[in-house]
C-alpha cells in the first residue's frame, strides 16, 4: 500500500545549533530531511546530522517497549505497567530504607536536545531530595557555569559572542566548523564565520591542532594543550599593564578592578610563553589586537573547559572581554534573553552564587550547581557506608563511556548497585546494567522547544514543532515517562501524569506573583505545552502558544542587545572581577609557570557526524571521517616508531587502549589526539552498527582523580600519555 508523501517541519534535535529541518514523511515513515529555507533562525543550512534525521529515526535497534530484569537476570520486554509497577516497589523502598542520598540520578547530554529532559528532571530531583546527582555538565561545561556564577551571580548567565556583528573573534578551545557550536547556539557556524571574514572582521584561533576552524582563521596560535589559562591571563596582563583597558559603560558595574591587577601581576608574557609554547611577542599582540578592534568577543570552549584549570580559563575569557569594554556590547559578547526566561527584572543586588555547599561522601569533593562530579560516581556507589547509593536513575546518560575509568563504574553498575532505572532509546553500555529500561519514542514522534540552546542563542527567537507523527501505539510520549517516573518514585504511583504538570503550573504561577486563574487560561494538547504556554505569557516578550503555533518557522524577536544590570545577581550587585574562590585558585595557576611539561600529552577531537556516543549507530553518520584514530604529529611517529594505519598502544594512569595510528600534522609535536564517545565492544548492548566499528574509549585513560577543583569538571584533556607501536 502506498502513502501519499508530505512535508512537515521539525527542529532538529541533534546538536546545540538547533537548526530548522524539513522533513519528507510517507505514512508515519521520515524518508528525507532538508534544511527549512523559511527558518528564521538556520535558513536553510542543515549538517549531515540533521540530514541523517530518518536514519536516527527508523534506527532498528532503538527499543520500543520497556525492558525489565528478571528472575534469571535477563532483561526482557514488559509492558509500560510492570515497568512503574517495579519501580514503585524499589526506589521507595531504598529511600525509606537508607535514607534519600540511598538513591543517586545521573543526566546526560540528550536531555537538553528534548522537552521532557528539560522539563521533568528537576521535579524528580525535588521528588527524591538527593544530593547525589551527576551530569554531563561536569565533563564538559560545569566550569563556563560556576566562572559565570562567581562573576555574575548566576551560574547560567552565560554570554555569547555577537557572531554576525564582531570585528574579531578569538576563539579558544573551541573548534565550532566540527561541533557546530556549544554554549554558543548558531545555525550554520560556519557560514557565520565565513561572513565575517568576509565583512573584513578578523578570526583568530588557539588550538593545539589545526582544525577546519583553524584552517580558516587570519591567525592560528598552537597552544601546548592545557595552558589555555596561563596565556589568558598574560593577555590580561598586557590590557593591564599597557593601559589597554576600557571597560566602557560596564565601569560604573564592576567590583575588585585593582585587585584584579595585583592578582595576574607575575602572569607576564615573558613568564608564560615556555608553558604555552607561543612566545611573547604573540601573546602580546593577541592583547594589543583584542583592544585595537572597534568590537571584539573572546569565546572559549571545550578544550580550554576540561584542562586542569578549566574553571579559570573560563573566568578568564571575560575577564578580557570585560576588560576591553566588549562585554554586554553589540559586536561583543551579550547576554541572550529567550522567551521563556524570566521576565526582566529592577537592578538589585541578588543571594550571589555559592560553591561547595555540600560535599561528596567519599572524597569530600564540593558541590558546583547543586552536582558532584561524574567522576566520583563509581566510589560513591561501590564504597559501603552509610549514604552509600544503592539505586540509580541514569537518565539519558552513558557515564561507562563518557565518564573516566568505565571499567571501574561498570563494575560497580554491576555489582554494587540494588536497583537501577535507565530512560533510554538503546540497550549501551550503561544501560545494559539497569533492572528497568524506558525507551523514549523517536524524535519524529516527539514535539520539540529549545529551553535550553534558546538561552544561548545568539540572536534572540523563539520556535516550536509539534511531532510531525502521532505516537506509534504501544509507545509513551517521554514526558509520560518522565511524569509517571516522578510519580511512582515519590509515592504516588497511579496518579496520573497530569497531576505533575498541574502541580508544576501552579508552582510556578505561585513563584511568579500571578492570579491563579491564569491555569485556566492555558491551551496546548498536552501538560507539556500548557506548562510552555505559562512560560511564554509570564516571559520578557508576552507570548502565547497559541501565537507560536501561527509561526510554524519560528518568530524572530531580535539581536541581542546589552541586558547589565538587569542580568547581574551577585550579593554586590556588580560584576565581581576577582571572586574569593577565583582568588584562591590562582596560586595554583602560578606553580604551573615552573612545571615541566610531559613529552607527549592527548587531547580529544570533535566529528561533525557525531555527537558523544549517541549516534554511533546510524549506518550513514558513520565511517568516512568519524573513526576513531589516534592522530600523530608525523615527527613524533618517527621518534616513536609508528605506522601509519598500524594499531598503537596508548598508555596513562587509567590504564591502556589501543586504537590505529593516523600521521598528520594537523596536530602539533608533542600532541595526540583521540576522539571521545567510543568503546562500544562490552557485551550484552543492542547497537549494532556500533559494535561492528566500537573504536576505543579514550576515557579509560583516566582514572578520574584529575579534576578542577573549583568544577569538579574532569580533566579530559592535556592528559599525559606514552603511545608505542602494538606487538
Amino acid at each position: 500500500m502506498s502513502h501519499a508523501s508530505r512535508t512537515a517541519p521539525r527542529i532538529c534535535p541533534l546538536c546545540e545549533a538547533t537548526c530548522g529541518l524539513t522533513l519528507t514523511i510517507e505514512g508515519t515513515t521520515v524518508t528525507g530531511a532538508r534544511g527549512d529555507r523559511d527558518d528564521i533562525f538556520s535558513r536553510g543550512f542543515i549538517c549531515p546530522k540533521g540530514a541523517s534525521f530518518g536514519g536516527l529515526d527508523a534506527d532498528p535497534d532503538r527499543l520500543r517497549v520497556p525492558l525489565v530484569r528478571g528472575d534469571d537476570g535477563e532483561l526482557r520486554e514488559a509492558s509500560w505497567d510492570e515497568a512503574f509497577d517495579r519501580i514503585a516497589a524499589r526506589i521507595p523502598a531504598l529511600a525509606e530504607a537508607h535514607g534519600p542520598q540511598a538513591v543517586g540520578v545521573v543526566l546526560g547530554n540528550p536531555n537538553v536536545h528534548t522537552m521532557a529532559g528539560s522539563l521533568y528532571p528537576p521535579l524528580l530531583l525535588a521528588a527524591l531530595r538527593t544530593r547525589n546527582v551527576f551530569t554531563a555538565s561536569t565533563l564538559d561545561q560545569m566550569p563556563k557555569h560556576v566562572s559565570s556564577g562567581l562573576l555574575f551571580g548566576d551560574a547560567n548567565a552565560i554570554p555569547v559572542p555577537d557572531l554576525d556583528r564582531t570585528d574579531h573573534l578569538l576563539l579558544i578551545g573551541a573548534n565550532p566548523l566540527e561541533s557546530n557550536g556549544s554554549l554558543c547556539t548558531a545555525p550554520d557556524f560556519p557560514g557565520r564565520l565565513r561572513a565575517l571574514r568576509r565583512r573584513g572582521s578578523t578570526l583568530t584561533v588557539i588550538d593545539p591542532r589545526r582544525t577546519r576552524t583553524a584552517r580558516l582563521a587570519d591567525r592560528h596560535v598552537a597552544i601546548r594543550p592545557g595552558a589555555d589559562a596561563l596565556l589568558l591571563a598574560a593577555m590580561a596582563h598586557v590590557l593591564l599593564e599597557e593601559k589597554l583597558t576600557d571597560p566602557g559603560a560596564l565601569a560604573e558595574h564592576l567590583e575588585g578592578a585593582d585587585e584584579l591587577a595585583v592578582a595576574l601581576a607575575d602572569f607576564t608574557p615573558d613568564a608564560v610563553a615556555a608553558a604555552c609554547d607561543v612566545d611573547a611577542a604573540t601573546i602580546t599582540a593577541l592583547a594589543r589586537e583584542l583592544a585595537a578592534a572597534p568590537t571584539a568577543a573572546v569565546y572559549g570552549r571545550i578544550g580550554s573547559c576540561t584542562v586542569e584549570h578549566g574553571t579559570l580559563a573560563s573566568w578568564l575569557v571575560d575577564v578580557l572581554n570585560i576588560l576591553t569594554g566588549n562585554l554586554d556590547r553589540p559586536g561583543g559578547a551579550l547576554f541572550p534573553l529567550s522567551a521563556t526566561a524570566r521576565a526582566p527584572r529592577a537592578a538589585a543586588p541578588g543571594k550571589g552564587f555559592a560553591l561547595g555547599r555540600w560535599t561528596s561522601r567519599v572524597s569530600g569533593h564540593p558541590e558546583a550547581k547543586g552536582e558532584l562530579p561524574t567522576a566520583a560516581l563509581a566510589e560513591e556507589i561501590e564504597t559501603p557506608g552509610e549514604g552509600r547509593i544503592r539505586a540509580l536513575i541514569v537518565l539519558a546518560a552513558n557515564p561507562v563511556l563518557s565518564a573516566p575509568d568505565g571499567d571501574r563504574l561498570d563494575a560497580a553498575l554491576a555489582g554494587h548497585l540494588d536497583f537501577m532505572v535507565s530512560v533510554d532509546p538503546y540497550l549501551n553500555e550503561t544501560s545494559r546494567h539497569a533492572d528497568v529500561v524506558l525507551p523514549p519514542p523517536p524524535p519524529s514522534q516527539s514535539a520539540h522547544f529549545d529551553f535550553a540552546f534558546n538561552s544561548f542563542a545568539v540572536h534572540n527567537q523563539v520556535r516550536y514543532t509539534r511531532a510531525p507523527i502521532p505516537l506509534e501505539d504501544g509507545r509513551m510520549d517521554e514526558s509520560e515517562i518522565h511524569a509517571r517516573l516522578i510519580l511512582a518514585v515519590s509515592g504516588m504511583h497511579g496518579a496520573p501524569p497530569s497531576a505533575v504538570d498541574d502541580l508544576a503550573i501552579a508552582t510556578a504561577i505561585t513563584k511568579a506573583g500571578a492570579p491563579e486563574e491564569l491555569a485556566d487560561e492555558l491551551t496546548g494538547r498536552s501538560g507539556p505545552e500548557r506548562r510552555l504556554d505559562l512560560m511564554l505569557r509570564l516571559g520578557p516578550y508576552g507570548l502565547t502558544l497559541e501565537r507560536l503555533l501561527a509561526h510554524p518557522h519560528g518568530i524572530d524577536l531580535g539581536p541581542l542587545k546589552p541586558r547589565v544590570p538587569e542580568i547581574l545577581r551577585t550579593r554586590s550587585g556588580r560584576i565581581e572581577l576577582l571572586p574569593a574562590p577565583i582568588a584562591a585558585d590562582l596560586p595554583r595557576l602560578r606553580r604551573a609557570l615552573g612545571a615541566r611539561p610531559a613529552p607527549l600529552v592527548l587531547v580529544g577531537r570533535r566529528h561533525l557526524r557525531s555527537n558523544n556516543s549517541w549516534m554511533h549507530n546510524v549506518v550513514s553518520l558513520s565511517g568516512g571521517s568519524n573513526v576513531c584514530t589516534l592522530q600523530v604529529h608525523p615527527d613524533d611517529a618517527a621518534r616513536l616508531g609508528l605506522v601509519d594505519g598500524a594499531t598503537v598502544r596508548i598508555e596513562s594512569a587509567g590504564g591502556g587502549i589501543e586504537a590505529p595510528a593516523e600521521i598528520t600534522d594537523t596536530v602539533r609535536s608533542g600532541v595526540v589526539s583521540l576522539p571521545h564517545g567510543w568503546g562500544h565492544s562490552r557485551p550484552g548492548t543492542r547497537m549494532a552498527v556500533a559494535a561492528a566499528h566500537p573504536g576505543a574509549n579514550v576515557n579509560q585513560l583516566l582514572d578520574g582523580t584529575l579534576l578542577d577543583p573549583l568544577s569538579g569538571t574532569a580533566v579530559l584533556n592535556a592528559i599525559p600519555v606514552t603511545v608505542t607501536p602494538s606487538p
